[in-house]
């Protein structure tokens, strides 16, 4: 779902002070939220429908049951600080509508995350905050993973101690290992995340699915909401139907640090589903590796005419079209696509998609890195579709193998006819 016509909802994570619309001054330096990550009281709240500002009396959310206080002014900007990791959790931990939504690696269990969690971030090991990693140079923070990669040359920090510590080269080095640990052949092909992240959401479920398409039932007339056995929500009547799962295993693409996406403007095929983003990077790309994701699968609405993405207005005052108030998809679509100024036919469906997050947070202690054989294997493999690569146990060919065979067995009985030959002669000496 798009942040376009839902705005006010959508920006309560975002740095701008009064983002309701898309009028919003960018270039006004006065609208930038300094507190949301450098004050350290921890009572800062934005109103989560408040368009990014904090409240001016005390005023109750319905959709958490919580009253927003206003801020104490004085003590919070007495407090500001260099940025910790509960400030970076407010949105990144949270993001998507709530706890262990989009990211599997991030969620509030990594606020306080034990060795078995992170060996970084561990509370009783390098308690790592974000910043460690995520440099910032003139507030521009290194990570960014679409038309920007995190990373476009992989430096150590041997090499120059000013570079970002973004990629696990910077502080690892491309031989992180041990001399002759076989492990050290992989770094030019393989990420270290593929390995040492074993699999993600390991304290918490995270959000795999979410269907659309089955929002708005009711009960007794009621919007409500429905817990599964994870103790999350299966299904909520604004959102749909949702699919909770813990102890992922990730999906496993080639990756050169950015990230493609479909545009509004793209027309996408609705006879299959249709990958909303996807890693970019191939076999042949000398700055890609094999790196593990979180891939979310769902339905949206699409327009069955211009065969285009639609975008929902969702979030909305009481007299408006958005679908939480009057809960009609064709007046939110209409009114979502008209605010986006793109073109709309009138006619919609819903159509199955699919997202992919990078997973690069809750790196497991060694002893519990991914094993050889979990890759290296025909049945079930992590590596089942990783294409355009010889993998030796996976792969295979049963001439190349009988051939091969041959010449390891023509080889031995040659060693042994030579041994042979040799025991003979010596003995013909001997007599």
């Amino acid at each position: 779902m798009s942040i376009q016509s839902n705005e006010a909802r959508c920006t309560s994570c975002h740095i701008g002070y009064g983002w309701k619309d898309k009028n919003f001054d960018f270039k006004d330096a006065s609208k930038v939220d300094c507190l949301v990550c450098h004050e350290q009281t921890g009572t800062y709240k934005k109103f989560p429908a408040g368009a990014g500002n904090p409240v001016k009396e005390p005023t109750l959310f319905p959709g958490d049951g919580i009253t927003y206080l206003p801020p104490e002014w004085n003590k919070v900007a007495q407090s500001v600080g260099r940025p910790t990791r509960d400030n970076c959790g407010v949105c990144h931990f949270y993001g998507g509508g709530g706890d262990m939504v989009k990211h599997g690696d991030l969620d509030s269990s990594m606020h306080k995350p034990n060795k078995a969690l992170d060996v970084h971030m561990a509370v009783d090991g390098r308690n790592f905050d974000c910043t460690r990693c995520h440099t910032t140079n003139s507030h521009q923070v290194a990570g960014r993973i679409y038309s920007t990669p995190a990373a476009t040359a992989r430096t150590t920090l041997a090499q120059d101690d000013l570079t970002p510590r973004i990629t696990c080269e910077s502080c690892h080095t491309a031989t992180p290992h041990k001399p002759g640990v076989k492990a050290n052949d992989h770094t030019d092909k393989v990420s270290c995340q593929s390995c040492h992240i074993p699999e993600f959401a390991r304290a918490l479920p995270t959000k795999m699915r979410w269907d659309w398409s089955t929002a708005g039932k009711m009960k007794d007339g009621k919007p409500y909401k429905e817990k599964g056995p994870l103790g999350t929500p299966v299904y909520d009547t604004q959102k749909g139907n949702f699919v909770w799962e813990k102890n992922v295993r990730p999906a496993y693409f080639w990756y050169n640090g950015t990230i493609d996406a479909v545009s509004l403007k793209d027309p996408i095929d609705p006879t299959k589903p249709v990958a909303l983003n996807w890693p970019v990077g191939s076999p042949q790309d000398p700055n890609a590796r094999i790196a593990p994701f979180k891939i979310h699968t769902g339905k949206q609405p699409y327009d069955t005419v211009h065969k285009t993405m639609l975008v929902p207005h969702l979030f909305g005052p009481p007299d408006s079209d958005a679908y939480w108030r009057k809960y009609d998809w064709q007046l939110a679509l209409a009114s979502g696509m008209q605010k986006a100024g793109l073109p709309y036919s009138g006619q919609f469906d819903f159509v199955e998609t699919s997202y992919v997050y990078p997973t690069t947070h809750m790196v497991a202690p060694k002893e519990k890195s991914v094993s050889c054989n979990e890759c290296h294997s025909r049945e079930n493999g992590r590596m089942a579709g990783i294409k355009g690569v010889y993998l030796p146990g996976r792969d295979g060919n049963r001439v190349i193998e009988v051939l091969g065979w041959a010449a390891v067995l023509g080889s031995l009985a040659g060693v042994l006819l030579h041994a042979l030959g040799r025991a003979v002669s010596r003995r013909r000496k001997e007599g």
